[in-house]
């Protein structure tokens, strides 16, 4: 089995492919990228990857950057633990890869406009507008997937893959930076299960670790809530 270490911060989208090893029930390391510091900007990390983004997980030496890449790359290492459901054809591969492309490609842009809307624009009034339009966009993305979960227990049917992680991490940002979640019953009834997973138990112990370790040393940023760190 390759040596696993990955670069995560609490909160962040890491928290999927923490999920995905804690499903795995390998042995893994983690190195908490110290954002406050300026350590995803490091000369070091960006060795790792020259975007200066996590996740990164390396294996055996090797960094894979993207949350596509290493989740898929996981699967395929450890076709037992079913990550994501198999594919029979190219098509059905196509299918599902779009599915899960979805998350970073679609949802995670307004998960970061939700969450910190000034970084996208400093005009006056300009962070409300940023963070209305996003709300209202996010709402018309999430309202397939919420059809979706009324007839089904999980995204891609009767069992949990890590499409379900990634939504579970998406409702967590949006909802801790005061999405209304009225609308979205089934959305709200998914994440409950998916807290109650023991991976995700152990995911989220792993990053209230990390949290508790920053808030020690002061380096929590002062204009996010600490357990939301983006």
């Amino acid at each position: 089995m390759p040596e696993l270490t990955l670069h995560f911060a609490p909160g962040a989208c890491s928290r999927v492919t923490l999920i995905a090893l804690e499903t795995l029930e390998v042995a893994f390391n983690t190195e908490l990228v110290i954002f406050m510091q300026g350590a995803h900007k490091s000369p070091k990390f960006k060795q790792l990857n020259p975007s200066s983004k996590i996740p990164v997980l390396v294996a055996d030496g090797i960094p894979i950057s993207q949350n596509i890449a290493i989740l898929t790359w996981l699967d395929a290492c450890y076709p037992n633990a079913q990550l994501l459901p198999k594919s029979n054809t190219p098509m059905e591969r196509a299918q599902l890869l779009s599915q899960l492309a979805r998350f970073p490609s679609d949802l995670h842009p307004l998960v970061s406009r939700i969450r910190v809307p000034h970084f996208f624009c400093d005009l006056p009034g300009g962070p409300e507008r940023v963070l209305s339009m996003a709300t209202q966009i996010m709402r018309e993305q999430l309202e397939p997937i919420e059809q979706k979960l009324a007839r089904q227990p999980w995204l891609a049917g009767q069992q949990w893959s890590v499409l379900d992680a990634y939504l579970h991490w998406v409702w967590f940002r949006i909802t801790g930076a005061g999405f209304d979640a009225t609308d979205f019953p089934y959305i709200s009834a998914h994440y409950s299960k998916t807290l109650a997973m023991p991976a995700v138990k152990r995911a989220i112990a792993r990053e209230y670790e990390a949290e508790t370790y920053l808030e020690s040393k002061g380096l929590n940023p002062t204009f996010l809530n600490p357990k939301q760190l983006d």
